[in-house]
């Protein structure tokens, strides 16, 4: 859920998680801890939005994902299962939460897209309520504010219009992109699709967080079909051949991902890494 280093609306502070989050209900802050030895996680929430916000806590933390019928066959994911087995895909349930920040980060580095989410939300959210106040946590946006911001604000924090008019869609269509939270996978993509700028990698993006999607692949990721294939075949693989093999998964083709990315297996790195381009100085 965190959107990089810095993210005003996600703290760690020990084995606690602070979260800033706009619900249905209002703004609310989160703080959820694993209570020592018992296998319970306390959770508390203060705001408008608490309420809400505490009944979706068990979905977030994957109490809806079914991981039986994954069943690994390559030994980089038996190991990762066997270390990770109880990792489980979460469910917000909150659409723009999701999808805004996967649209900041179309094409462009994580460290460009969490600046652009940085700017962003400390200029146009509120502060959290009760004790997140405190904490300097920010709620992002909400839809009609992620509607109206400026093009001008949107260049300063760094995104191309390409992508601020997806966001700017999107946020126009929150009512009808929120109830993708309650329909079957296939239906949910094509109402996220429907938006113009929203692609197979973007709705994945969401698929996997806000809908607890455990097949969701995201196609079209700069580095994640080279992961997949340098860590089951051995060399760096495109698009058609990641999915190949992640076939015998399906069902569970995001939690494989995952597994891999969790195994710390990853191809060699060959020259200096991409910088990527500044959009604010253009």
């Amino acid at each position: 859920m965190r959107r990089g280093a810095g993210d005003p609306a996600y703290q760690v502070e020990g084995k606690a998680v602070w979260r800033a989050v706009r619900t249905p209900d209002g703004p609310a802050t989160l703080r959820l801890e694993p209570a020592p030895g018992v296998g319970v996680i306390d959770a508390r929430a203060w705001g408008a939005g608490a309420g809400w916000l505490l009944d979706s806590v068990p979905g977030m933390l994957g109490d809806r994902d079914e991981p039986a019928g994954f069943r690994p066959r390559h030994p980089v994911l038996t190991e990762s299962w066997r270390r990770h087995g109880t990792w489980r895909v979460p469910r917000s349930g909150l659409v723009l939460e999701s999808l805004v920040p996967a649209v900041l980060e179309q094409k462009v580095t994580g460290r460009e897209a969490w600046r652009a989410w940085r700017h962003l939300v400390r200029r146009y959210g509120e502060s959290a309520p009760g004790p997140g106040a405190a904490r300097r946590l920010v709620v992002p946006p909400a839809a009609p504010v992620w509607a109206r911001v400026p093009s001008w604000e949107w260049h300063r924090a760094g995104v191309d219009q390409a992508r601020s008019r997806t966001a700017v869609l999107a946020a126009g269509r929150a009512g009808r992109l929120e109830e993708a939270a309650q329909l079957p996978p296939d239906q949910a993509e094509r109402r996220l699709r429907a938006v113009a700028g929203v692609g197979v990698w973007t709705a994945a993006e969401v698929a996997q967080r806000a809908l607890g999607d455990a097949d969701a692949v995201s196609v079209g990721d700069y580095h994640l079909s080279s992961l997949v294939g340098w860590a089951l075949v051995g060399e760096r693989v495109d698009d058609d051949a990641m999915l190949e093999l992640l076939e015998p998964y399906r069902g569970h083709r995001y939690r494989a991902v995952r597994m891999i990315e969790l195994s710390g297996v990853h191809p060699p790195r060959h020259g200096p890494r991409y910088a990527g381009r500044d959009y604010r100085a253009m």
